[in-house]
């Protein structure tokens, strides 16, 4: 067992939602307000995330919520689930958060779909890792629908001049969405198609006929675990960039429920780095 302490939890905040927009098939914009967003505004990164917590609105409790406290006094199935999200953007006192939906599959996405203004949304104050790096010579990002709202803010941030590529895996066209970047950044679209998100390589054979511009390049990768060991592997191995270079995360896995693929996150299974 490791000594070090537990990290604290995050202060939650507390959103009412505004209005929400389907932008696919199968991707829901929620807007949420809410007050003393300093945390959200002041964050560099671009790849800023959330732990939405859910909790049984039979139950009647009220955020914020002492999770601990709760542990002690709630069954463990009626205890409030967390989520991990990306804030698409921050507008002042408003968030935007993209959820994936796949009909009743899952928590946050039914939720989403479901969702009407005045509703609540609690939040954690946001954490994160990457921004571009401003120095770099070209930009490459990669990812699927989990990693797009990260994607978009980061391509939004570049410089106008800035050159690379982003490699985005969707089910199909219908699934695309207007990305605002560079003239020297080219957009590509994957297209898994009927293939159950997770269970295919065309993410990475797709990178793989990618070729790095000359000098330094900054690498932006999170999506599924299994796909981002092969992306591991190509920027790594086959490209020899350095680990300043990458950031490279599973933000979700095939066949795993969100509190198992957390879990997995101490074990062999779930390193990537």
């Amino acid at each position: 067992m490791s000594d070090r302490p537990a990290r604290p939890p995050r202060p939650q905040h507390v959103l009412h939602v505004v209005e929400t927009e389907r932008l696919t098939p199968h991707l829901v914009r929620v807007r949420a307000r809410g007050e003393n967003l300093e945390a959200f505004r002041d964050s560099p990164h671009t790849d800023k995330y959330v732990k939405i917590t859910f909790a049984k609105p039979e139950l009647g409790l009220e955020p914020p919520y002492d999770l601990a406290a709760l542990r002690e006094t709630l069954a463990p199935e009626d205890l409030p689930v967390t989520r991990t999200y990306t804030v698409r953007a921050v507008d002042g006192d408003e968030v935007t958060i993209d959820f994936v939906v796949h009909g009743d599959e899952g928590l946050a996405g039914p939720w989403a779909a479901r969702a009407q203004p005045g509703e609540r949304l609690v939040v954690s104050s946001p954490g994160g890792g990457y921004a571009p790096d401003s120095t770099a010579d070209w930009h490459l990002f990669i990812g699927d629908e989990s990693a797009i709202p990260a994607i978009s803010a980061a391509l939004e941030a570049l410089a106008p001049d800035a050159v690379g590529a982003a490699f985005l895996e969707v089910q199909a066209a219908d699934e695309q969405l207007s990305l605002d970047a560079p003239a020297g950044v080219e957009i590509v679209w994957v297209h898994r198609g009927s293939a159950v998100a997770g269970a295919t390589n065309v993410l990475a054979d797709a990178v793989t006929s990618w070729h790095p511009h000359d000098g330094r390049g900054h690498v932006f990768a999170h999506g599924e675990r299994e796909a981002m060991k092969r992306i591991r592997d190509l920027v790594f191995t086959r490209w020899g960039l350095g680990r300043e270079q990458v950031s490279l995360s599973g933000y979700w896995a095939y066949g795993r429920t969100e509190d198992r693929f957390q879990a997995e996150k101490r074990e062999p299974i779930g390193q990537i780095l």
